[in-house]
């Protein structure tokens, strides 16, 4: 039998957190507030940078469908636009039948667009055939 002299009263413990619970859970959310941050900044800048290519690229269509044959001394342009800076060139493009003066010579056409994207250069290229635009019958 155990005497009730020997037994110890424990005193209930005060509720609520320590001060170091408290910093512990306060140093886990500034991590976690750090991180969250960080990623939707990523986010939002590679949105811009997509958004900046998008562009590109839709010009640099455009200026293709422009040209759906193309002179036989080539064609060259270049200009500005929203921005983008932008280059057409064309070449002939070897094919077998280029010795065949009835057969219609293609031509490479090509458009560089360039555009600075936070500070650093960008560019997008696309290439593209088409045919040779044949002089009028009767004109020299």
């Amino acid at each position: 039998m155990i005497s009730t002299g020997s037994r110890r009263r424990l005193r209930p413990r005060a509720g609520g957190f320590s001060l170091l619970e408290i910093l512990v859970a306060f140093a886990i959310m500034a991590l976690s507030l750090g991180a969250l941050y960080k990623v939707m900044g990523n986010s939002a800048r590679q949105a811009g940078h997509l958004s900046s290519q998008e562009g590109a690229v839709l010009l640099a269509e455009s200026l293709l469908s422009a040209y759906s044959t193309i002179p036989a001394d080539g064609v060259r342009d270049a200009g500005t636009s929203a921005g983008f800076e932008w280059q057409v060139s064309s070449a002939p493009y070897p094919t077998p039948a280029n010795s065949d003066t009835r057969a219609v010579r293609v031509h490479e056409l090509r458009a560089v667009v360039q555009w600075a994207d936070g500070g650093r250069a960008r560019s997008f290229q696309i290439a593209s055939l088409r045919p040779e635009r044949r002089p009028l019958e009767g004109a020299r």
